[in-house]
C-alpha cells in the first residue's frame, strides 16, 4: 500500500512540475494533479513488472531506499508523461 501512495504523490508532483515548467502542457493545478495521480499510479504499477528485482523487494516486505527511489522515479515520470500527453491533446483541440 505504501508503494501505491508513493507513486500517487510522486505522480501528482511530476504532473504539477511538468505543467508549470511548460505552458504547452499546463492543465491548471487541479488538472495537473489529477493527470499526475493517474499517470503516477499507472506507471508506478508497471515498473515493478518490468524490474523483477524491485518487485521482489516490494513483495518480500523489505522496504529499502532503492525501492522507494524506484517508486518515486516511476510515479513522478508517469505523472509528468500523462500530464504532458493530456496537455498536448487539450491544447491542440482547443
Amino acid at each position: 500500500m505504501e508503494q501505491i501512495l508513493i507513486n500517487l504523490v510522486a505522480g501528482a508532483l511530476g504532473g504539477n512540475g511538468i505543467g508549470k515548467a511548460s505552458p504547452q502542457f499546463d492543465l491548471g493545478t487541479i488538472g495537473n494533479t489529477i493527470a499526475g495521480l493517474i499517470g503516477g499510479g499507472a506507471l508506478g504499477q508497471l515498473v515493478p513488472l518490468v524490474l523483477p528485482a524491485v518487485q521482489a523487494s516490494i513483495a518480500s516486505g523489505n522496504f529499502s531506499i532503492g525501492g522507494v527511489v524506484a517508486n518515486l522515479i516511476s510515479g513522478g515520470a508517469g505523472g509528468a508523461i500523462l500530464t504532458a500527453i493530456v496537455g498536448l491533446i487539450k491544447n491542440r483541440a482547443g
